[in-house]
């Protein structure tokens, strides 16, 4: 099926990560640089354009002025160690990622695209250990990243400190959703952790915070048939026109 938007594909050679980086990016139909873009940031990227289905909603969200003008972008990893490396709280690779995020990713798009340059017009996106990740680098750089969308986000003792102990989160947008079978979620190093649980004390604090806060518990567990169908609700509140 054809697309109305573009995507391109760019590396950017990282001195933080010291691997070649690649960025899938998602402009829509009519794109043109007299215009300014929201920039919707996705950690794993390839799932979010095959599973959750990010170009299609672009598109859709795009034609029936849904949403407003948003460029969507994807990174990746190489595999599932990687991935706990750079997006777990206490990965090895974590805070590199970030400086990857904020010092390579954030110049290289201002510099290619027409966005707001400034933190509202950038928006962290992320399922599980990359929704963590998301909330994390916004709750540091709300001025870099002033938006979240985070789906059944891992959540533990460190994550609850590092946003409860941030003085102000009065600038954030979050959106958050964790699935009501999420009580029992194999993980990358395979134990078995309660993501429901953790999520909902990250929900109580967060609700009672003077930011814009979206909370929905869904009838599902830790999938991705799950996040794809809650996807286009995320985007249109966060973006919507």
């Amino acid at each position: 099926m054809g697309r109305d938007g573009t995507m391109t594909d760019y590396t950017i050679d990282s001195k933080y990560l010291n691997e070649t980086m690649k960025l899938k990016v998602y402009t829509p139909k009519n794109f043109s640089p007299l215009y300014k873009y929201h920039f919707c940031i996705m950690q794993d990227g390839n799932d979010y354009f095959q599973m959750g289905r990010a170009a299609t909603l672009s598109d859709q969200l795009h034609e029936q002025q849904e949403i407003e003008n948003t460029i969507f972008i994807g990174i990746h990893y190489n595999d599932k160690y990687d991935r706990q490396d750079k997006y777990h709280p206490d990965g090895k690779k974590q805070g590199d990622y970030v400086n990857f995020l904020i010092r390579e990713v954030v110049p290289f798009l201002d510099e290619k695209l027409p966005g707001y340059h400034m933190g509202r017009g950038r928006t962290l996106v992320g399922d599980s250990l990359a929704g963590t990740l998301a909330l994390m680098t916004a709750v540091k750089f709300p001025n870099v990243f002033g938006n979240v969308i985070m789906q059944s986000p891992y959540v533990d003792e460190h994550v609850l400190e590092v946003v409860r102990s941030t003085k102000d989160l009065s600038s954030l947008t979050v959106y958050h959703t964790i699935g009501n079978q999420e009580s029992d979620v194999e993980t990358t190093e395979g134990a078995r952790k309660n993501f429901l649980e953790p999520n909902r004390e990250l929900k109580d604090f967060l609700e009672k915070q003077p930011i814009s806060y979206t909370f929905h518990e869904l009838d599902g567990n830790h999938t991705w048939k799950y996040w794809q169908q809650d996807f286009k609700r995320a985007l249109t509140t966060v973006f919507g026109d």
